[in-house]
């Protein structure tokens, strides 16, 4: 005999969506069992199951610029390996 469900509408970006579908499905999961885990995990141990830290100015920071390298808005220098970048590094006066 099954439980009595209820159905719950949430609104999520269609890219989160998409990212969580793909993941879910590469792990044997729809959203509906993915989602009810969460929930459960969070009944269980009675508040989110993971940690939800505010972020330092810091990693803000190097976020922001993470983001301005990805879009163009900041050049930087590319290495193609390890030896190069420490040879450049090392050399410099």
């Amino acid at each position: 005999m099954t439980s009595p469900t209820s159905v719950i509408s949430i609104t999520v970006p269609i890219e989160v969506k998409k990212e969580a579908t793909n993941l879910f499905n590469s792990l044997g999961l729809n959203m509906s069992t993915s989602i009810n885990m969460f929930l459960k995990r969070a009944i269980y141990e009675r508040g989110i199951p993971f940690e939800t830290n505010q972020p330092s100015q810091e990693s803000l920071e190097s976020l922001k610029g993470l983001e301005d390298m990805e879009n163009g808005r900041v050049e930087f220098k590319k290495y193609y390996n390890a030896k190069e970048m420490l040879d450049e590094i090392l050399n410099k006066d």
